[in-house]
């Protein structure tokens, strides 16, 4: 498994792409708190917060991270050099698991940059320091997370075709549903008497809990269960040999 996350690590930094996908992830979130007049510049707002981050973030996901994983294992079936994947002493779990722990790592490097608007917003603060850190680093976390089970979907939209556009395509459509697909569903008339347990099936609904500074159990087992649920299709697929 640490051979495949090492080489996917090292195939995405070894071209232009990673680091253009990187900085324009780090470009959109810049402009919007910091350039960018209106509600949501930080300066303007005159509220210590990271609230446009954790809200534009999600949104930026919905593209970067496909554009992470949609090469995945679609360049790997278009090359063949899946069929000698296969031949190696890896399991389907091993080959799986180290493609999406590639896919997360890679999100975790772009937002590690990322800290240092949460120094800065620490030190803007009248007193310095003035902030709820508590919820910060919540909505962090729960930024992690919803970034992984964008990953986990990533991949499993990648294995599932042979042409990266058609996995970038689908794995954004995915993640779009996953992430607020559920609370529109929500919204008609007919699931009206079980609106809150459709909206729980989505993803903003925890990363909303978790941005409120409480790591619930129930949010975090949310997410550990939308991974391995994404994880387990892609093996399923894996497993079935079935590339075309």
């Amino acid at each position: 498994m640490r051979s495949i996350l090492f080489k996917e690590i090292s195939t995405f930094f070894s071209t232009i792409t990673g680091y253009v996908a990187v900085g324009i992830f780090l470009a959109i979130t810049s402009w919007f708190m910091w350039v960018s007049p209106g509600e949501y510049n930080v300066i303007d707002g005159g509220f210590a917060s990271l609230d446009t981050l954790f809200f534009i973030a999600p949104w930026v996901f919905l593209l970067l991270v496909p554009a992470v994983t949609m090469r995945m294992f679609a360049e790997e079936k278009k090359t063949g050099t899946v069929e000698l994947l296969l031949t190696r002493p890896l399991t389907d779990l091993q080959l799986v698991g180290g493609k999406f722990l590639g896919a997360v790592v890679l999100v975790l490097i772009a937002l590690i940059p990322t800290l240092i608007y949460l120094f800065s917003v620490y030190q803007l603060a009248n007193p310095v320091g003035n902030v709820d850190m508590g919820a910060m680093w919540g909505s962090f976390i729960g930024l992690f997370f919803l970034a992984a089970v964008y990953a986990a979907i990533g991949v499993f939209s990648s294995s599932l075709t042979d042409n990266q556009i058609v996995s970038f395509i689908l794995a954004a459509v995915l993640c779009l549903f996953m992430y607020i697909g559920f609370d529109s569903l929500a919204s008609f008339p007919f699931l009206k008497s079980v609106d809150s347990i459709v909206v729980s099936f989505g993803i903003n609904e925890h990363y909303k809990s978790m941005s409120k500074g409480v790591i619930d159990s129930r949010d975090v087992i949310y997410f550990v269960s939308a991974i391995a649920v994404f994880v387990y299709a892609t093996m399923l697929k894996v497993q079935s040999r079935n590339w075309k």
